[in-house]
């Protein structure tokens, strides 16, 4: 009896035993194949921050498609435009500023004229004229009616004084407005051809990009989107160009017509005093 109890519970142990192990493969194989489907991922999310952090080290790299690479590496009729443009760009800042400062001297002695004192306040003309600026327009205007007034003899005899001063004045008048109007001619034709000579670039640089990447025969996007940006710069500086150029003209022509309004009456106060005729004739 106590042999069969033996027997039996050495048996139970065995199948007790090999259950275990059977188990504990399949644990095993289990575990393995998680690990093999989960490896991809984790080779993916081990990849994923040299991924992210790619686009961050390109976008430092210098552009090689900007002003820069059309200076180094344009041909000469890309150069000669970008040349031309900025040859425009630096005559129009200085005519717009040197005009400035012409107009703004105008305008202050039309103040000082104006007001009543020194000119206007002098025993006589010669006087008044030597307390205005020696290269003036008003001294220019004043100097031209004193002129006229003496030198009126001769084949002028035949032409009464009235006559002959207005004339004269006259002619100042257009001369001070020649001097005003020196250099807007240059404004306006800036402003008016800048832009196709910006465009020309432009069509130029995207003849040039597309005959290379036919010749290339590949048309990647970064194949055609570098040049031709490239190209557009040419048509953007065109514009930046034309509307300083535009801006200033406008502004300079309305200041002109205040200087030449307050030039024209000096003259015609001027006509009437050296005529004795009120100040409204």
């Amino acid at each position: 009896m106590a042999a069969t109890i033996r027997r039996l519970t050495s048996q139970l142990l065995s199948r007790v035993s090999a259950r275990c192990r059977r188990a504990a493969g399949g644990a095993a194989l289990g575990l393995a194949l998680c690990l093999t489907a989960a490896a991809p991922a984790l080779a993916q999310t081990a990849l994923a921050p040299a991924g992210v952090a790619k686009p961050a080290a390109e976008s430092a790299v210098d552009n090689p498609y900007g002003l820069k690479a059309i200076v180094d590496h344009g041909d000469v009729v890309s150069k000669g435009v970008l040349g031309l443009l900025m040859a425009m760009s630096l005559g129009t800042w200085y005519v717009l500023i040197s005009k400035l400062l012409e107009q703004r001297k105008l305008l202050a002695e039309a103040r000082n004229v104006g007001a009543g004192a020194g000119f206007w306040s002098a025993g006589s003309l010669q006087q008044g004229s030597q307390t205005l600026n020696s290269d003036g327009a008003f001294r220019y205007v004043a100097d031209t009616a004193l002129e006229a007034s003496k030198h009126h003899g001769g084949m002028l005899s035949s032409v009464d004084l009235r006559s002959w001063l207005t004339t004269s004045l006259d002619e100042a008048g257009d001369e001070v407005q020649h001097r005003l109007q020196k250099g807007l001619s240059f404004l306006a034709t800036v402003g008016a051809t800048s832009p196709f000579i910006g465009l020309f670039g432009t069509v130029w640089g995207i003849l040039n990009a597309l005959t290379a990447i036919g010749v290339a025969g590949q048309a990647s996007i970064d194949k055609v989107a570098g040049p031709v940006g490239e190209a557009l710069i040419m048509t953007a500086i065109g514009l930046a160009v034309a509307v300083p150029a535009v801006l200033g003209y406008n502004w300079l022509v309305g200041r002109n017509v205040a200087a030449l309004h307050a030039v024209t009456t000096f003259s015609s106060k001027l006509r009437a005093t050296l005529l004795g005729a009120p100040a409204h004739a």
